[in-house]
């Protein structure tokens, strides 16, 4: 996942300038429909690979002491838990170019 690459993008929240979401799109709603779209994208992504990653070490007959003794399934979770919002990656992607997006409803026009 390319999440996990980027290390630049803060983990808390970060205050922007409005005024640089628009410039791809002309207008700061569609702009964040773009954004949204992305980080639902992302949040998906990522869920998918955590439970991937989690299913490894499911089994079908676990008794409680075995839930809250897995130490490798509490690490990876940790480990995710650290990682930024998936909000925070869309809207870093959308400033540097990195996401394609397109309205048909502009091309038809």
């Amino acid at each position: 996942m390319s999440q996990n690459k980027n290390t630049s993008i803060p983990s808390s929240t970060v205050t922007r300038d409005l005024r640089q979401l628009d410039k791809g799109t002309e207008n700061i709603y569609e702009s964040i429909v773009v954004i949204a779209k992305r980080a639902n994208q992302i949040a998906v992504d990522v869920k998918e690979e955590l439970n991937g990653k989690l299913s490894e070490f499911a089994s079908n007959n676990d008794n409680l002491e075995e839930v809250f003794e897995n130490r490798e399934q509490i690490e990876i979770s940790k480990h995710y838990e650290r990682l930024p919002k998936a909000s925070l990656v869309a809207v870093d992607e959308f400033l540097n170019d990195k996401v394609y997006f397109r309205n048909p409803s502009k091309e038809q026009e």
